[in-house]
């Protein structure tokens, strides 16, 4: 990196730095970093040599691209690496530990009474991972409600996906997302939910996600996931045979460190339905185990 005296021009070509280093340890292109995030492969070059003039709502679908957090972007003059120790281990823990950790910072200590919320199990995946058809029979046979988020936004809203898309463009869907979780969560009732491929990249509702429910990734291999699709009729963004399967494989290679932050993950690869089954409800039952537990002592 080059020295210079001016702060800001030292400022870009240190996050310039930070972009460039976190796309490789993603084994990101700058090619498919620029078709997840929607933004130009000549700004994102730019960027990452320092000249670039950054807005920071770019900013932000850059690392969500990458399946970053937008401070880890940022460089900070002193670094404060006990607070980023935790502030990854609260990333990673459960409801029951986050309250946990609130209740000792709060000086309840080991006394404390609180019972986290908990609005059940969530599934994530990209599309054709099975999380309707398998979320449902999970549901039938823990005796939880089903619940398909994207059928909830069409229910609350009197449009389709399709339509609020067109309509209200992605950040428009975004926010339609996010009120209906707010109102699933509001019902305070165990639920199997099954979110949509792309909910992992909006970091506010990815994150109510974490935190209020016990996730699972539903995970496949990309031919298993676009055989499931055209199978359903369901070819978004998918219309030109020749790309269909790279834009796959670009999609779920740059959603994979998010995906990875979920609980559990269950493999469906080269799997049948019922096995697939089995092997979801196996994976879940000591969160369901202990949720009767706790439900039956009040």
């Amino acid at each position: 990196m080059t020295e210079t005296s001016d702060p800001e021009i030292g400022f870009l070509e240190q996050l310039g730095q930070r972009v460039r280093t976190m796309r490789a340890l993603r084994g990101m292109s700058r090619k498919v970093l620029a078709r997840v995030s929607g933004i130009s492969e000549r700004y994102i070059a730019q960027l990452e040599s320092g000249k670039g003039n950054v807005s920071i709502v770019l900013l932000r679908r850059v690392s969500t691209a990458m399946g970053a957090h937008l401070e880890d972007l940022i460089p900070a003059g002193d670094p404060a690496p006990d607070w980023q120790v935790i502030r990854d281990l609260l990333r990673k823990a459960t409801p029951a530990q986050i309250a946990q950790a609130k209740d000792a910072l709060a000086g309840h200590g080991a006394t404390a009474q609180h019972r986290p919320s908990f609005a059940g199990i969530a599934l994530i995946g990209l599309r054709g991972a099975g999380k309707s058809t398998l979320g449902k029979i999970l549901a039938a046979r823990i005796g939880w409600n089903f619940v398909e988020l994207n059928k909830e936004i069409e229910r609350q809203n009197g449009l389709s996906v399709a339509e609020i898309i067109a309509l209200y463009g992605q950040e428009g869907f975004r926010r339609m997302e996010q009120n209906a979780l707010k109102q699933l969560l509001a019902r305070k009732e165990l639920m199997v939910l099954a979110t949509g491929g792309g909910i992992v990249s909006e970091p506010l509702t990815f994150d109510q996600i974490l935190s209020s429910f016990h996730t699972v990734w539903l995970k496949a291999e990309p031919e298993e996931h676009m055989a499931r699709v055209r199978k359903q009729g369901d070819l978004r963004p998918m219309a030109d045979d020749r790309s269909a399967m790279a834009e796959l494989r670009n999609i779920l290679l740059s959603r994979e460190p998010l995906y990875a932050r979920a609980a559990a993950v269950v493999d469906t690869a080269g799997l049948t339905v019922d096995a697939a089954a089995t092997q979801l409800v196996e994976a879940v039952r000591p969160v369901v185990q202990e949720e009767t537990r706790l439900a039956a002592r009040g």
